[in-house]
């Protein structure tokens, strides 16, 4: 499986209690319940398209119990491609904590996580995808386990929050493979990592 990281940020990075005011208040965070204005019916088909390429799903543990605790509990509305994707299909949560979950289809990877996950990316032929869960991004940034990076950038800035690369980190050169806007604004890229960046000193010539 191809592992796909989708994350929905703000201008400044923040990637924090996007779904609702009360979703993560971590932090003092109180700026939450940003993505819900910013979506059209541009954004809302692309990622019922995003859903309905994956084979499996792959959680970090606070994000994981956000989903459980959302996407997990409500009843089936009917022809929603992302309650359909994420209560079907397998799903996998990064934790040394939870023992006993209670999403049906879900699998606990506790041990050595890169052995596991480049197991399950040996196993099929979709996408595995990994959606917000920004601690975890970084991991298989840094291990070198992310095949391709979707990112959602939505027209805000928020000013406080967790973003979703730290002041200090690896870096990771990107190519480009997909880009596109929504009506309201939301700029959706997708990259595929290559390696470390070039440094190089600037010239006077763009063209140089």
């Amino acid at each position: 499986m191809k592992l796909r990281t989708v994350t929905m940020v703000t201008v400044d990075g923040v990637m924090q209690g996007l779904g609702g005011a009360d979703e993560d208040r971590r932090g003092g965070f109180e700026r939450g319940g940003w993505v819900a204005p910013m979506f059209d019916a541009e954004g809302g088909s692309y990622l019922n398209e995003v859903y309905r390429s994956a084979e499996a799903f792959l959680f970090g543990r606070h994000t994981y119990d956000i989903f459980a605790a959302s996407w997990g509990t409500w009843a089936d509305p009917g022809d929603n491609p992302i309650w359909t994707a994420l209560n079907t299909r397998p799903k996998y949560v990064a934790s040394t904590t939870l023992t006993a979950p209670r999403w049906s289809d879900t699998t606990v990877l506790s041990g050595d996580l890169a052995a596991a996950i480049g197991d399950l990316k040996a196993e099929g032929t979709g996408e595995l995808q990994v959606h917000g869960s920004g601690n975890l991004v970084r991991w298989l940034l840094d291990h070198g386990l992310v095949d391709e990076i979707t990112l959602l950038v939505c027209p805000v800035v928020l000013g406080q929050g967790t973003r979703l690369f730290a002041d200090a980190g690896p870096d990771v050169a990107l190519d480009l493979i997909e880009s596109r806007t929504t009506p309201k604004g939301v700029t959706i890229q997708s990259f595929r990592p290559t390696g470390r960046p070039r440094y190089e000193t600037a010239s006077a010539d763009p063209t140089a």
